[in-house]
């Protein structure tokens, strides 16, 4: 499996693999973190066009997506709680699987790291899959933050020694 920055061309293809993800979130007891509408066209749109937005793809096609934002987020300046470092970091979201590979988040992280030797990530409380892979991959749990919508988040961090 490859990654590269997602373009307009797979924009089609990136729609279809949110819409699964969000039912696999249903499916599995997270059934509110993206609704039915997150993230929206303007948001992939937008990520696609700051050169955010990668994918990890096959001869079958995109088997995974993720925004990663080397020069971090504003979403994680405030946090109750405390962030292991205040060094920069990279920020990752929106992570989604098509559901046909296993290890899209070990290769996500895997990419993001060679990047970046300091990591953020935030899910919701109700997203226990996405909080175990985070533990297993070394990211410690740091406290809760704020999303523009007023929702919270667990925030998790890792970093190199």
């Amino acid at each position: 499996m490859e990654i590269k920055k997602a373009t307009q061309g797979d924009f089609a293809e990136i729609v279809k693999v949110y819409a699964r993800a969000r039912e696999y979130m249903k499916e599995t007891g997270n059934p509110t973190q993206w609704k039915n509408t997150y993230p929206t066209e303007e948001i992939i749109l937008a990520d696609i066009e700051k050169e955010y937005l990668h994918i990890l793809w096959d001869e079958e096609g995109i088997q995974g997506i993720f925004a990663f934002l080397p020069a971090g987020d504003p979403v994680y300046n405030r946090i109750d709680g405390a962030w292991l470092n205040d060094l920069p970091y990279a920020a990752i979201h929106r992570v989604a699987s098509a559901g046909k590979r296993k290890g899209i988040l070990a290769q996500c992280i895997e990419y993001c790291s060679k990047r970046s030797d300091n990591l953020k990530i935030d899910t919701h409380q109700d997203n226990k899959i996405m909080q175990n892979g985070l533990k297993k991959l070394g990211f410690l749990p740091c406290g809760t933050v704020i999303l523009p919508n007023g929702e919270s988040r667990i925030a998790f961090q890792r970093m190199k020694n």
